[in-house]
């Protein structure tokens, strides 16, 4: 037997170098180039050439021992071996007297095992540890285990022995692949991906043949939990077996004419993941995405089961160096998301643009609450002006954010991720006490003016989740602001059909004198039958009807329509004892035709946009949102 890595040795007292190996006890340093192995002993280092001792003492256990074992003098040559060293190398014992003991068991493979190995014959190291795969004549390789350590002075020799450790490599070799790969599907399992990945994207693993690129094909099945669900685990697990299957076999079409088949893992679950290293492009991802869908389109038949599945798919491709397996996972899983959320059945891939805005929000929304607390939050407020005279008879309070990091935001950047977190409640209630504050204080500035009253959003979920009417109460009762002087605004689709709870509370509000507003009407369910039984004081309408209305000097006329429709929704809300305010009033022809047909109130950059609370004294003062 002799030392191998790929093929046959290439002589038969002198061995190519190993696959693997290891030491153990060695110094730093390289083999000198006039110190090769080869066929040629080692001259010593400071004796003369002698020959080594026989290991007479040795004896009768030396020879019987089931340890391979060999006596090598200081030279590196073979003085005698026992019959189980014979067995190991395949040939008689007697043959390998005067043998290089280095080309028998592949010492000199590498160059860090040489000079250890050196060492050691030269009494300047006290062992050396290594293993080697050496190959039998028949063609089956063994891994062993080679320690050589210096005899006795007397002896000016080393012992070399030799373990069989095949078994236990291989022992070791299965354990590694029930450890890596999943039970269920017998694909690699998420660690072994990860390793695998990991490996993909180090930088020690470019080479100038590859691309330097890395893709990934993220995916899912879609209602696989229906199928555990209905028809039970052991059916969902052969389901996914077979899904694997396709999987395989699509990847192994993909890879055909490639330098490498992408690796095909299960995640966990129904998640699956197709990496593929040294890709070319995005386009190729594609591909085997839709390929990837195209494989589970056809129905499975399982034990007489038929099912159908479908699988939502993130495609990330981009460069190796400086990416992460942390980075390009949160993008595939970001990126499944977007193809669930956009429809399922289909692949979707990354987008930079895409997932900042996602970063954005999510930012966002975290800050949200701490930022309530820090008093990032400051109000605006825009005047609703009276048709007839002009004169403000009211204010909308808006909501700014001043973002230490993105700017002043407007209510449609934050609101919506305050409504989904809760943080809402937390924000309206600030919102409601800063408003009727700054209400009540321009009424003590102005004590023999007509007050103006303020009006304030309120979120459906502030309804649900806080007591409203409690917090309105203690509100007006803190600030000294009179009832009356109190508007709240739910939009229309929040207050029409409302029940319970919420139509409960309107009502409170509503005895207590805190004027309801419903906003955006027109444009949501508009049942105009719940009109009349709901405690409303006000329509505002969407501005969608207003913007229909002529523009001057523009050439465009105006749509009949639209005018009928605001006059008959003007009058019934009329009928019904409530008042109307006009949303997006921009120019003058549109407050003129709304004056006409009898609006109330209108709002909108005609007389004002948004200001800070001391514009609003100004222009109160001023009367400076009067129509010329």
């Amino acid at each position: 037997m002799s030392g191998t890595s790929e093929g046959p040795a290439p002589a038969a007292d002198l061995v190519s170098p190993a696959v693997t190996g290891s030491s153990e006890g060695t110094s730093s340093g390289a083999a000198e180039p006039s110190s090769l192995p080869g066929a040629h002993p080692i001259p010593p280092a400071t004796d003369p050439p002698r020959p080594a001792a026989q290991p007479h003492s040795l004896g009768a256990a030396f020879t019987a021992a089931p340890l391979a074992m060999a006596v090598v003098d200081r030279e590196g040559l073979v003085v005698t071996a026992n019959e189980t060293m014979g067995s190991l190398i395949a040939t008689g014992t007697d043959a390998l007297t005067g043998k290089v003991a280095a080309d028998l068991v592949d010492l000199s493979s590498d160059a860090r095992t040489w000079h250890a190995y050196r060492e050691v014959l030269r009494g300047h190291q006290a062992r050396l540890r290594c293993t080697r795969r050496l190959k039998h004549p028949d063609g089956h390789s063994r891994w062993v285990q080679v320690t050589v350590t210096p005899l006795p002075e007397a002896e000016k020799a080393v012992l070399l022995s030799v373990s069989d450790i095949s078994a236990r490599r291989e022992l070791q070799a299965q354990l590694r692949h029930l450890q890596m790969h999943d039970p269920v599907t017998r694909l690699p399992n998420r660690t072994l991906f990860f390793e695998r990945l990991s490996a993909a994207l180090e930088a020690e693993s470019y080479e100038e043949s590859g691309t330097g690129r890395v893709g990934l094909c993220y995916l899912d099945l879609d209602g696989f939990k229906a199928v555990n669900d209905t028809l039970g685990h052991r059916v969902g697990d052969r389901l996914l077996a077979a899904v694997a299957e396709r999987l395989t076999t699509c990847a192994d079409e993909v890879g055909y004419a490639r330098a490498a088949t992408p690796l095909v893992a299960r995640l966990g679950g129904d998640e699956f993941a197709l990496l593929v290293e040294d890709s070319t492009g995005t386009d190729q991802l594609s591909e085997l995405a839709e390929s990837v869908l195209k494989a589970l389109q056809a129905p499975f038949d399982l034990s007489g089961q038929r099912l159908s599945v479908s699988a939502s798919i993130g495609v990330v491709e981009r460069h190796a160096a400086g990416t992460t397996a942390t980075g390009l996972m949160q993008a595939a899983d970001t990126t499944l998301y977007w193809a669930k959320a956009d429809g399922k059945g289909r692949w979707t891939l990354f987008d930079p643009e895409r997932n900042a805005h996602r970063m954005t929000r999510q930012a966002l929304s975290s800050g949200l609450r701490p930022a309530i607390e820090r008093g990032e939050f400051a109000l605006e407020y825009q005047p609703l002006v009276g048709m007839e005279d002009g004169r403000v008879r009211g204010v909308e309070a808006l909501v700014r954010w001043h973002h230490p990091r993105f700017g002043t935001l407007t209510p449609n950047q934050f609101i919506g991720l305050a409504e989904e977190d809760g943080s809402i409640v937390q924000l309206g209630r600030w919102a409601l006490k800063a408003a009727c504050r700054q209400a009540r204080r321009w009424q003590l500035e102005r004590p023999d003016e007509p007050p103006i009253f303020v009006s304030v959003n309120v979120a459906v979920r502030q309804v649900w989740d806080s007591d409203l009417v409690a917090d309105v109460a203690g509100t007006l009762a803190e600030t000294g602001l009179a009832p009356h002087l109190l508007q709240l605004e739910l939009t229309e689709s929040a207050v029409m059909g409302s029940a319970g709870r919420p139509l409960q509370a309107l009502q409170a509000l509503s005895d207590m004198g805190v004027h309801i507003a419903i906003d955006d009407f027109g444009t949501g369910y508009s049942n105009l039958a719940y009109l009349s039984r709901l405690p409303v004081s006000v329509l505002k309408l969407d501005g969608s009807f207003v913007r229909g209305f002529q523009y001057e000097g523009t050439g465009v006329h105006p749509n009949p329509a639209d005018e009928v429709i605001v006059e008959a929704m003007i009058q019934l809300a009329h009928r019904l004892g409530l008042t109307v305010t006009a949303e997006c009033v921009e120019t003058s022809a549109q407050a003129s035709r709304l004056r006409r047909i009898g609006c109330d109130t209108g709002q909108g950059w005609l007389y004002s946009r948004p200001v800070p609370p001391d514009r609003i004294s100004e222009l109160v003062v001023s009367e400076a949102c009067r129509p010329s």
